[in-house]
């Protein structure tokens, strides 16, 4: 999304969006899910871990050992998004540090892609699920605001949505994750990729042709080929 040719949907001279208004108090954000988060109201994304670290805007924040807020490097030209932290994530303030994170390194090297160079990876919603379950739209939508501000902190050209929680926190999309894995889409000037979980993979494990762990190898091809053609631009 960098670059003087492309327009940033987040500012809010170039959106058209209403300016803040004139009684907002930012310290009421993480305690009131009614108090919107306007684009421009983070200017790093440690102010955003501090806010996400009190917030109480839906009831996962009653829970967490940490809020998690991403890993990689901050300037990344790709991002990816995940689910939401399981226990390792919650118990490390870090995301995509359990098995699935290990797989996830492990895709990512196998295309020459790096956290230390090319990836920022975050999730749609910053804190651990009772039991890991799947979160409720509430709470993604609760935690949405936080999102769109590291997304649009970071600025990455190519975004990876990994399983369908992570494509519903962004994408109006009604088909399930295997019908539009691989697809590129477009969101506010960047493309948008649907991938599977990294834990869907390890549940199955099959290298087969076909088979999810073939379709991911396919797919992660396809996000360095558009890496290599934004880069060259």
């Amino acid at each position: 999304m960098s670059g003087d040719q492309q327009l940033n949907l987040f500012d809010f001279a170039e959106s058209g969006a209403s300016p803040t208004p004139s009684n907002f108090n930012r310290d009421q954000i993480p305690q009131d899910v009614q108090v919107q988060i306007p684009p421009g109201t983070y200017q790093n994304l440690d102010e955003i871990a501090d806010h996400c670290n009190q917030c109480h805007r839906c009831v996962l924040g009653n829970n967490r050992t940490h809020a998690v807020i991403g890993r990689g490097n901050p300037q990344a030209a790709i991002m990816i998004i995940g689910e939401a932290p399981g226990q390792n994530e919650d118990e490390q303030g870090l995301p995509f540090v359990g098995r699935s994170g290990q797989l996830l390194d492990k895709i990512l090297e196998s295309a020459g892609l790096s956290t230390e160079r090319e990836v920022y990876i975050s999730n749609a919603i910053r804190c651990r699920p009772p039991g890991n379950r799947t979160p409720t739209a509430s709470e993604i939508e609760a935690c949405k605001p936080y999102l769109l501000e590291q997304i649009r902190l970071v600025d990455p050209q190519i975004i990876l949505l990994t399983g369908a929680t992570a494509v519903k926190s962004l994408l109006a999309e009604k088909q399930g994750i295997t019908k539009i894995r691989g697809q590129w889409r477009q969101w506010e000037g960047c493309f948008c990729m649907p991938i599977f979980h990294p834990a869907y993979l390890l549940r199955n494990p099959s290298r087969e042709p076909g088979k999810p762990k073939w379709l991911m190898w396919e797919d992660i091809q396809e996000v360095r080929k558009k890496y290599d053609e934004l880069m060259q631009k």
